[in-house]
């Protein structure tokens, strides 16, 4: 198959890492860390929304822009890129089917990804799974109590969400409609993770042309050099799979629910590895909290286990493509 994004995508994906650039640099991701629940700084959110990020898998019919998750994967990625702390995937990609007043900007997170919410205090509505029930339900901030969890990424800002279910608060208890939301968030989070190990990549290249040893870079050993070939091959394999599950939804594919799961599969593997690589290439410097690298990396390696491990989701193509058993 061949596939290539056009100069719309691209400009689009171009708009938003400019944005991300401009108002999304490590300050705000670390002033996230620190942030008391309910006091993201929505400076960069409110942006992307100008921009039209958060409504563009929105249909025009409620003011979005009608496109496509084959048009999110290259934005997705630059949210990576910038470790943007702001739930975009819970809120575009997931919620937005759900609640068209994502166009006004408004913030949404999920426990589709698992039991810890990311944001909870800050979002302005949850998206909450009834396990009991099988049912989505769609409630308001204020009506739920949250309880903090430390997590080691803090700028994800988890809390558990106490809630009880309501008739009223129902979206949708449809196997169909949930299962389609759990593979698009998959998607979504696996852009991100492409986008978090190439900024991982770009920051470790960095470094080690300017770290000497023996009077010349350490860029120039052999083996450091091999590792940042590794790394980016991880991303460079990855990376396509990513885009023929974005295609897969929007084209709704019957092989959909397979391709997000080797793409998850995929950018938690090359996300974590290159992790590992940068971690190494840096040495003790990058063990430190005041080292940028650690917003990146400690994201990374949250992420990874987020709407399904590696492991799971490896699992889940082993079974969807296994022979039928003859009896």
């Amino acid at each position: 198959m061949y596939f290539a994004f056009d100069d719309d995508q691209q400009a689009f994906a171009d708009a938003t890492r400019t944005v991300l650039t401009d108002h999304c640099g490590p300050d705000v991701v670390r002033a996230a860390w620190l942030a008391a629940p309910g006091a993201l700084d929505r400076t960069v959110w409110d942006q992307l929304v100008a921009l039209g990020v958060n409504a563009l898998l929105l249909d025009e019919e409620h003011g979005g822009t009608g496109l496509d998750e084959v048009w999110s994967a290259l934005v997705l990625e630059e949210v990576g890129k910038a470790a943007l702390p702001h739930p975009l995937v819970e809120t575009m990609v997931v919620s937005a089917a759900f609640d068209p007043s994502v166009v006004d900007g408004t913030l949404i997170s999920t426990n589709l990804g698992g039991p810890n919410v990311p944001c909870a205090a800050d979002a302005d509505r949850l998206l909450l799974l009834d396990d009991a029930t099988n049912a989505l339900h769609l409630v308001d901030r204020e009506a739920v109590e949250l309880e903090p969890v430390v997590a080691v990424d803090r700028s994800r800002r988890l809390a558990r969400v106490v809630w009880t279910p309501t008739d009223d608060s129902v979206v949708t208890d449809d196997a169909c409609e949930i299962a389609l939301a759990r593979d698009r968030g998959a998607f979504g989070t696996s852009a991100v993770l492409l986008g978090l190990a190439d900024t991982m990549l770009q920051m470790t290249a960095e470094y080690v042309r300017e770290r000497r040893q023996f009077g010349v870079p350490i860029g120039s050993f052999q083996a450091v050099k091999h590792q940042l070939a590794d790394a980016l091959m991880l991303v460079s394999f990855a990376r396509p799979a990513v885009h023929r599950a974005a295609w897969s939804i929007a084209r709704d594919e019957p092989t959909r629910s397979r391709d997000v799961s080797m793409a998850k599969a995929l950018a938690s593997d090359a996300a974590v590895d290159v992790a590992r690589i940068a971690l190494q290439c840096h040495g003790a410097i990058g063990y430190t909290v005041e080292h940028d690298l650690h917003l990146y990396l400690k994201r990374a390696l949250a992420l990874s286990r987020c709407w399904g491990s590696a492991e799971e989701h490896r699992r889940l193509v082993a079974a969807a493509i296994a022979p039928p058993v003859s009896r």
